[in-house]
């Protein structure tokens, strides 16, 4: 069996200088884009991330302040970036909880537009997990039977993660073979924001998270608009911010 793609699927891979995605950075990107007649394009970039890597994160991926000194910043390739993964789905390894949410925080601090409206967004991690409980390198190896050469390398992680994809549509015949029965099979909450500080139920954005956990966002805004001020000047993901405010400018336009 093959993938059966409506439209081309960007792999990424994001190496960084740690987890936080409101304070820290990428320091390298790889995407492999998958098109739909199976035609692969990669494209990588050593990214300046414009403060300094701890060495913590260089002992995982291998990059040093050293090797990226000369690199563009990320709002210098965001819009090169952007360009590729334009109007593909999007894919990776644990992605929909870190590399994708990164990316689009990279993005939002350029000034730059990223909405994930409408696509689908595969993260084979999760098939993976639900499946056999194991990591990248041990993923590739049952489902590829390769070693992963230059694991926490971006462009090799990111182009291992298509190949999973790939051999585990093969294995599993129930997850189907497009990404609507993959997003199907792996049941992905409906999400608001990357952070999950918003969730959907019944339709409705609640609080997923402090004093108004499970209470209807508007409903909260309205009674206590002083929270979203807080909310707004608190440590957050730019993502979650911006989400906030829609849902805010949507409840004001209800007034009118």
């Amino acid at each position: 069996m093959k993938l059966e793609l409506k439209r081309p699927i960007a792999f990424i891979d994001l190496e960084t200088t740690g987890t936080n995605l409101a304070t820290d950075r990428i320091v390298e990107i790889a995407v492999v884009k998958v098109g739909v007649d199976g035609t692969r394009q990669t494209k990588r970039r050593l990214v300046n991330p414009l403060m300094p890597i701890p060495k913590a994160s260089s002992d995982i991926h291998g990059i040093t302040d050293e090797m990226v000194k000369d690199a563009p910043s990320f709002k210098q390739v965001a819009n090169e970036i952007k360009q590729f993964i334009d109007q593909c789905d999007l894919g990776g390894y644990n992605s929909n909880r870190f590399d994708i949410p990164m990316l689009v925080e990279e993005f939002l601090r350029s000034g730059l537009e990223f909405s994930i409206d409408g696509r689908k967004l595969i993260d084979v991690q999760r098939v993976f997990h639900m499946m056999e409980q194991r990591t990248l390198s041990a993923a590739y190896k049952f489902y590829c039977q390769k070693t992963l050469e230059g694991a926490h390398g971006a462009e090799a992680d990111a182009a291992a993660t298509a190949e999973i994809l790939e051999a585990q549509i093969e294995r599993y015949p129930e997850i189907g073979v497009t990404l609507e029965s993959i997003c199907s099979f792996c049941g992905e909450e409906d999400m608001v924001d990357f952070a999950r500080r918003f969730v959907k139920v019944d339709c409705k954005e609640v609080f997923n998270f402090g004093k108004h956990k499970g209470r209807c966002v508007e409903e909260v805004l309205k009674a206590e608009p002083q929270y979203y001020d807080w909310m707004m000047k608190g440590d957050f993901p730019l993502h979650t911010k911006q989400k906030l405010t829609e849902i805010l400018n949507r409840s004001l336009l209800k007034k009118v």
